[in-house]
């Protein structure tokens, strides 16, 4: 086979796969376009928290904790912000 043949035949087995996908897909819209109100929002599964609940609480000890330490230590010293 010459190298022109091969990449004719490597595309023809790309575009059909393309073509599959692309029927499931339609076929998946076509039932789901039936059902109307009864469709889910979205068939990927939501994570309940991004971020866990005790690296949350220690970014927020931290960021009050310091501005409270800078609100203390600008009392002592006398110095206004502005």
């Amino acid at each position: 086979l010459s190298p022109l043949d091969r990449l004719s035949l490597i595309s023809d087995k790309i575009m059909a796969s393309r073509k599959g996908s692309l029927k499931q897909k339609t076929e998946r819209f076509d039932t789901n376009i039936t059902k109307r109100g009864s469709v889910q929002k979205s068939s990927k599964k939501e994570k309940p928290f991004t971020v866990g609940p005790v690296v949350l609480s220690f970014f927020l000890f931290v960021v009050v904790g310091s501005s409270l330490l800078q609100i203390i230590r600008q009392a002592q010293t006398g110095q206004m912000m502005g």
